[in-house]
């Protein structure tokens, strides 16, 4: 998915020259920038005792808890502890059973989901097949509005066929359907409460039924969310170890670090880069780098102006200085990105990722990058990029590109807009009008890199610029219809071939996630799993 979660970057073998760190061994690595050297482990220290509760710092507030329109990491955040899926990514980047405790697949159109009995609501009642249909059916009914509803684009029936066996008939093979269902997709809510709650379900005046370790206590909009501990939670091995969590909301970079060093905050995912230096030394915690699989791409939105040549996205992207950028915007951090679908989302099936690992470097050749541009007519040529204060890395980004634009003749002109305005171009059409360029981070919510190349196919919601070619079409096609991970992974190969070919998404650079824990807490997994794995139900505190 390509959306403004910006923060959030990969567990690269590319920084670790194998996959061990993302698949549960630490060891230390040093980006090829010259920053310090780093750590990536997929939890962190275990808790060693129970919280009566603990404060977690988001960078923005949630602009909603309805499942079905949680696309962005606050929501995601939040969720991930109240709302659980059928299947589930763990914090080592592997899928297993949630709430569906085994599936099967008769033929290629069909799957069958057997749910795990006993499992409880919040409010006590339990979960039966039809919470479930009622559940995915949401997501692909046009009056949702759900960006997830392109998942569901093969389906052509949902049905239950026994108390706790849903069966989900398809139009043609899909894979990545099946997989996403360990994501917001595969989302579980009682039937019951979508009924009563109706158009508030999701918001601060409506309530949430889920069937995670924490259940939504109140939200304060503008302030605080709160969740409390569900003591009649099905999986014992995640039983909460606080019994409260509070969010907050810090979007000033600055603030939410002097929160963190201060103790206001216990702690928080995406770290801000500008802060990794100071909570480093600061001695007020433990500021960790976790498995992720994302990278920091340019997405073109604009296919009409210059950026509809080729050659001016080629040389756009020739003309990036992404090492500089690294040390700019990631505090030094990273690594420059190869193709839009980064290294860490090459987890599945970790012998493939050498498909990665063998592409050459980006260019960068600046006036290689000039010819181009006066090849295409396109010098003295306007593009648009949108930055915004929602993260300081956007701007440092935009700041970069405005300057590669200059050097190569290109007029980059860069439109600031609120972070609410930034978030609405990744869900909203009409949001894009006007606009070239936008920052994003490519990144799967499941270990699988065909789950990215998903969102450039032809009319994909995750196809802000509706870039259209059929090769791609057919190569994704035939990769989706393929069961076996191995033989999928080198079909998706092609994808990555030709989206380098013809980038109508430009990589930038990759770089580990982060999350700050304050002295007293510990247990936390610190990489992109966060936004489906009940990460909160693992802290507790540092010392006995």
């Amino acid at each position: 998915m390509r959306i403004p979660r910006f923060i959030a970057f990969a567990c690269t073998a590319v920084l670790a020259a194998s996959l061990t760190a993302c698949s549960g061994a630490s060891r230390p690595q040093t980006g090829p920038t010259g920053g310090a050297a780093f750590q990536v482990t997929p939890t962190s220290p275990p808790a060693q005792g129970p919280l009566d509760s603990f404060t977690w710092s988001l960078y923005a507030e949630p602009y909603t808890l309805d499942y079905a329109l949680a696309y962005d990491y606050p929501p995601n955040t939040v969720l991930a502890n109240v709302c659980e899926q059928l299947l589930r990514v763990t914090p080592d980047l592997k899928i297993e059973p949630g709430l569906a405790v085994k599936w099967e697949q008769p033929d290629p159109l069909t799957l069958v989901y057997t749910l795990r009995p006993g499992v409880k609501f919040h409010d006590g009642t339990t979960m039966a097949a039809d919470d479930v249909v009622a559940s995915l059916k949401r997501q692909m009914d046009p009056a949702t509005g759900s960006p997830w509803a392109s998942s569901f684009k093969n389906v052509h029936a949902i049905e239950a066929t026994g108390p706790l066996e849903v069966t989900i008939r398809l139009t043609k093979a899909d894979v990545l359907f099946h997989e996403l269902m360990a994501a917001s997709p595969g989302t579980v809510v009682s039937a019951a409460s979508l009924a009563k709650e109706g158009p508030d379900y999701g918001t601060p005046k409506g309530a949430l039924n889920c069937t995670g370790p924490f259940a939504l206590d109140k939200w304060v909009q503008g302030d605080s969310i709160t969740l409390r501990e569900n003591p009649a939670y099905w999986d014992k091995a995640l039983a909460p170890k606080s019994r409260s969590v509070k969010f907050t909301f810090i979007e000033d970079a600055a603030a939410r670090s002097n929160a963190f060093r201060s103790g206001t905050a216990d702690g928080g995912y995406l770290v801000p880069s500008s802060s990794l230096a100071q909570l480093r030394a600061g001695g007020d915690g433990a500021l960790l780098f976790g498995p992720n699989t994302a990278a920091a791409n340019l997405a073109v939105l604009n296919f009409e102006g210059p950026l509809g040549n080729l050659k001016v996205r080629k040389a756009l992207s020739m003309a990036l200085d992404r090492k500089n950028i690294i040390n700019a915007a990631a505090g030094g951090v990273g690594v420059p990105a190869k193709a839009p679908a980064a290294r860490g989302a090459w987890a599945l099936v970790p012998e493939k990722a050498a498909l990665y690992d063998t592409l050459p470097d980006l260019a960068h050749d600046v006036e290689g990058a000039r010819k181009l541009v006066q090849e295409a007519g396109a010098t003295g040529r306007s593009i648009t990029l949108v930055t915004s204060s929602l993260a300081p890395e956007i701007s440092v980004v935009a700041n970069a590109v405005q300057a590669a634009g200059r050097q190569i003749g290109l007029d980059v002109k860069l439109k600031a807009v609120s972070p609410d305005a930034y978030s609405s171009i990744f869900v909203d059409p009409k949001a894009r009008d006007g606009l070239d360029l936008v920052i994003t981070n490519g990144y799967d919510n499941t270990p699988d890199p065909l789950e990215f190349y998903q969102y450039l196919r032809t009319g994909d919601f995750g196809n802000y610029g509706y870039w259209s070619d059929a090769e791609f079409d057919i190569a994704f096609d035939r990769a989706n219809s393929e069961p076996d991970p191995a033989k999928r992974a080198d079909l998706t190969a092609k994808l990555q071939e030709i989206a380098l070919r013809e980038m109508p998404v430009i990589p930038v650079y990759e770089a580990p996630y982060s999350v700050f824990l304050g002295k007293r807490i510990t247990g936390a997994p610190t990489g992109i799993s966060q936004l489906y794995y009940p990460w909160a139900a693992k802290i507790g505190a540092a010392q006995k």
